[in-house]
């Protein structure tokens, strides 16, 4: 559940008729229920309304449903319905942590001032709750996902429950969507980031030589073996392996891959013994691994194996809006590495940026960002650049004045380096005008402080 929502708990069915029409009038979502648990039922932490519940019930009373929703939530606000001169209910709710109570029979505009004030407490209480774990994942150490696109967000809501786990993982993405990054940040934020990050991309080893990478080797196990090898797994060993482009592993190499995840326990070339390690294995793939297993090309019994936590990585081209913060992240850093400035992008290039295609995805917005470093504005006509904007790009009138709007504000945000008051000067917008306009564009201005 998503949109704010009443849920009003009454046992009689007059009155929840009542109620819920005289709600709907005021153009406030309502959900009836005949008692506490069904309504118990439906609620979770992240529950984006409120409560307003009568006293006087069968089996499960008001000050039951208070506890319950507590056990819960204690910032779901509930507000309780009493009798007439029901004096003492009322205050032995309120010490109980209800957030108001009314009489009945209750005045229209007295319920419906107390639903909305609560409504809106409820909104900033799950504001600030969702602006404090984006804190503490900018907190932490290591690599940072930057994005407030939707589906940047659903990408990090699926990953942050993953994070404390050792269960392996799965990343589907196109070329240069940062299946590394991901791989990086998954490790860096888990209990295993004390120990060693080890990627090898499996499309880039020779066949005859990726079995000793993975696996190392006993002295002597082959021509030119003069001394044992450790491989990467036991390297990686407390830690993290990533294998990328895991589509290119050899059929053959598969098996061993297959029965070291099965067993967390592997062979030296050359040995017989057999080593425990203790590895959590992230592989990824820029293709469809189900098809090839289906074509004879992978084995399906690996596939299985890896796919119970699949991620799959938005293309940049899904997440336009992320554009520019992360033109400006990439500018940043090529800038500090060559000791050059970062001259802003003006409203039209940021546009541009925002309407091309990306078929390079984030690997492509970094290159063009450090040649822009090296560059200057040339850098987004050179023909071996991206050609801003994409030919094939099409956008309603309505979603070009959006994007221009976003871009605008987002480069201000850049050339200011996140001050409000010098965006409000230069943009010549009211501070809760500029407030507004940022959040529905998803725009933060922390991030774009140096």
């Amino acid at each position: 559940m998503s949109e704010p929502v009443i849920f009003f708990i009454d046992d009689e069915a007059n009155i929840r008729q009542a109620i819920t029409q005289t709600l709907a009038l005021e153009d406030l979502p309502v959900r009836a229920f005949a008692d506490g648990p069904s309504a118990l039922a439906e609620l979770t932490p992240d529950f984006p309304g409120i409560i307003l519940c009568d006293y006087h019930m069968p089996g499960m009373d008001g000050l039951a449903v208070l506890q319950a929703v507590q056990a819960c939530d204690d910032s779901i606000p509930l507000i309780i319905l009493t009798g007439q001169g029901d004096i003492s209910t009322a205050v032995a709710a309120m010490r109980q942590g209800a957030y108001d109570f009314i009489e009945k029979p209750f005045h229209h505009d007295g319920l419906i001032e107390i639903l909305k004030r609560a409504m809106d407490k409820r909104a900033l209480a799950l504001e600030n709750r969702r602006l404090k774990a984006q804190l503490r994942v900018l907190a932490r150490p290591g690599p940072r996902l930057l994005g407030s696109s939707s589906s940047m967000q659903t990408l990090l809501a699926l990953l942050d429950p993953l994070l404390g786990t050792a269960a392996d993982i799965l990343l589907y993405g196109e070329t240069g969507a940062g299946k590394d990054a991901i791989a990086r940040y998954i490790h860096e934020n888990s209990p295993r980031s004390e120990h060693n990050f080890v990627a090898i991309n499996c499309g880039a080893v020779p066949e005859n030589l990726i079995e000793s990478e993975l696996f190392g080797h006993e002295a002597g196990a082959f021509t030119g073996a003069d001394k044992r090898r450790i491989g990467k797994f036991e390297h990686a060993h407390r830690g993290t392996l990533f294998l990328d482009e895991l589509e290119s592993m050899p059929l053959n190499l598969q098996v061993r891959l297959l029965r070291v995840l099965e067993e967390r326990k592997i062979e030296r070339l050359g040995s017989n013994q057999s080593i425990p390690v203790d590895v959590r294995v992230i592989a990824a793939s820029k293709s469809d691994l189900k098809a090839l297993s289906d074509a004879g090309d992978f084995r399906a019994d690996l596939f299985y194996r890896l796919n119970v936590l699949r991620i799959n990585i938005p293309p940049l081209r899904e997440r336009r809006q992320d554009v520019p913060l992360l033109f400006h992240h990439f500018a940043l850093i090529a800038a500090s590495r060559y000791d050059r400035e970062i001259i802003p992008l003006d409203a039209s290039q940021a546009a541009a940026l925002m309407q091309h295609d990306w078929p390079g995805n984030v690997r492509e917005l970094r290159n063009l960002a450090e040649r822009y470093v090296l560059m200057g504005a040339a850098a987004l006509n050179d023909p071996d650049s991206a050609q801003l904007p994409a030919a094939g790009s099409q956008q309603t009138l309505a979603e070009m004045v959006d994007t221009y709007e976003r871009s605008l504000i987002a480069n201000a945000l850049n050339a200011c380096n996140g001050s409000i008051k010098q965006v409000m000067m230069q943009l010549g917008l009211a501070r809760k005008t500029l407030y507004d306009k940022m959040k529905r564009h998803g725009l933060d201005k922390a991030d774009y402080k140096d």
